[in-house]
């Protein structure tokens, strides 16, 4: 053989996720691509003088992960806000721990300044705070009433704004709660008591970050990178994007900033991004997908309910416990009409677009289902592989029509973990919580299908992905719906080479197989033969995109010191 690789990796478990051939002594790289997986005679005869040899020492190579749902943007802002999630990632126990916890944001973060006095704190949850509720803008006012000072709820779905925020955003006492929203007010009175749901959370965030600053908002995207290269994605989604948002990758792209892939899924509802579905950005499903300095729009995204966590998803029955104000056979609430739902199936349909939908809820489940059948009676014949993210509470009759449609289902199992003993005992019930995100009556079928951690709701953390739809314990320790457990080879083939196809990438990227793009990733240990109970405590060493190493560990450092902003600073 007259050519030589660049790069051959060698000496521990290789991983290639392709179902005939699912592992190899060595992997041959080439000019960004693998040339070779097998047996390392063979792999060996494409070694030269200035082939690079990687020894494993024993760790496993996998294909770079693949991002089923996230949102990159949204990462980089949790990067740049206090951290003030509960544990085991972060410090959020109770609301005085969270107001210390801005305390000291506010006196060693540099972001503040950056964000013109704006104190940002990500990550809160008031099923897991002792006060079992949501701080108020009394509470934030108490660390601060000069400068304004929002909180972010875990699911993202809530927000929490002190008095100053508040009248940024234009909330007074006499602003009605907006279409698909709730302005929350005090005991017997209009005033808003600080915390903010769905519609008017989004809106009114939006209008909290200093305008016209590009260098802001790439640097917020690069940092979501790097959250994400750390857990050894090499294809990031940005799973909801403002007109604003989409751009700013754009940008980020036009100055070679991005490392690994990312695709975008702009939010259909803003209608700025209509005018970006175009080339050389856009193309449609009948295209082979191409990114342009590693970004690209991949379709849009259309949000149909809330989050089941904070009792916003809207459900076909009452929540268990309703929320504090909800009568008894509240359910959540659904946030676009049937006909906008139908409208924006159909035009995707007939513009060959690709398209995500957020449907938590099972009654949000039925809207999807039913207004994407007439939408298919309105366009037939076409396929754009439309995909369901979340699902929670799908049902099983459901999952027959998801497959009957041509739906892609991608869900979300880390919920198991962080919120599967919150499921039980108030939001769903112990029956209904035992079908969260049931992945099993999806095996059962036949069906491919990806997981995701919806970064920055979760840390994008692939192995706690993995763990959770393995193992389906909660924090307590309780198995949640062990009958939709899956094996460790179908988990990770829903990170990789599923999640591929999901993108219609499955042809250069998601398995280790010649002529595949050389996007990798180093692994401390092996998810298939480890202890199923230590598959979350996985590292990932090292991230290669197109055969370049993209991030590497600080060596010894174990992954519990690692913080939210990547810095990985040692206690």
């Amino acid at each position: 053989m007259g050519w030589s690789a660049d790069t051959i990796y060698h000496g521990g478990p290789i991983v290639t996720m392709v179902d005939d051939n699912p592992s190899a002594e060595a992997l041959a790289v080439k000019a960004g691509r693998i040339v070779a997986v097998g047996d390392l005679k063979t792999v060996s005869r494409y070694r030269r003088g200035c082939t690079r040899v990687v020894d494993l020492k024993g760790h496993a190579l996998l294909p770079g992960f693949i991002d089923a749902h996230g949102h990159a943007s949204m990462v980089g802002m949790q990067a740049m806000s206090a951290n003030i999630l509960p544990a085991p990632d972060g410090p959020g126990g109770s609301v005085a721990s969270v107001l210390q916890a801005l305390r000291e944001h506010i006196r060693t973060s540099p972001y503040p300044d950056r964000l013109n006095g704006l104190v940002l704190g990500f990550g809160y949850d008031d099923s897991l705070l002792d006060e079992k509720r949501h701080p108020t803008r009394d509470d934030l006012d108490a660390v601060s009433s000069e400068v304004p000072i929002v909180l972010i709820h875990q699911s993202s779905h809530f927000g929490a704004f002190n008095s100053k925020a508040l009248a940024m955003a234009g909330i007074t006492a006499d602003t009605p709660d907006p279409p698909g929203g709730v302005i929350r007010r005090r005991p017997g009175s209009n005033e808003p008591d600080g915390v903010l749901e769905e519609v008017a959370f989004f809106d009114s965030l939006g209008k909290m970050f200093p305008a016209n600053d590009a260098q802001l908002a790439v640097d917020m995207l690069l940092a979501g990178q790097a959250m994400y290269l750390r857990y050894g994605y090499t294809t990031i989604q940005d799973g909801r994007t403002s007109a604003a948002q989409t751009q700013v990758g754009m940008l980020a792209a036009e100055r070679g900033l991005l490392k690994a892939d990312i695709v975008a899924y702009p939010d259909v509802l803003d209608a700025g991004n209509l005018s970006l579905m175009a080339p050389p950005w856009f193309h449609d499903v009948r295209v082979t997908p191409s990114y342009r300095n590693r970004f690209r729009i991949g379709g849009i995204k259309l949000t149909l309910d809330g989050s089941p966590q904070g009792k916003t998803a809207w459900l076909t029955q009452p929540y268990a416990e309703p929320p504090a104000g909800r009568a008894p056979d509240y359910a959540g609430y659904g946030v676009v009409d049937d006909a906008v739902v139908r409208a924006v199936f159909t035009q995707a349909l007939r513009n060959h677009w690709q398209f995500l939908v957020h449907a938590n809820g099972d009654r949000a489940i039925d809207q999807m289902l039913a207004q994407f059948a007439l939408a298919k009676e309105d366009v037939p014949g076409v396929d754009v592989k439309p995909v369901l993210i979340h699902g929670q509470t799908l049902r099983e009759d459901q999952v027959d029509r998801l497959q009957t449609l041509g739906i892609f289902p991608s869900l979300f199992p880390m919920h198991t973990f962080y919120w599967g003993d919150w499921h039980r005992t108030s939001v769903l019930g112990p029956e209904r919580a035992e079908n969260i995100s049931p992945t099993g009556w999806l095996v059962r079928r036949g069906m491919p299908f990806t997981t995701h951690h919806d970064a920055p709701v979760a840390f994008p953390d692939a192995m706690r992905v993995v763990a959770s739809a393995v193992n389906r314990s909660t924090r307590s320790g309780y198995v949640l719906g062990a009958h939709h457990r899956i094996d460790r080879w179908t988990a990770l083939k829903t990170i990789t080479s599923w999640a591929a196809d999901q993108h219609f990438e499955g042809a250069s990227k998601g398995s280790l197989a010649p002529g595949k793009l050389a996007d990798l990733m180093i692994l401390s240990d092996n998810p298939l033969t480890v202890d199923a109970s230590k598959i979350a405590d996985i590292r990932v060493l090292e991230t290669v995109k197109e055969g370049r190493t993209i991030h590497e560990a600080r060596a010894q450092i174990p992954a519990r010191w690692l913080t939210a902003s990547g810095a990985g600073d040692v206690p």
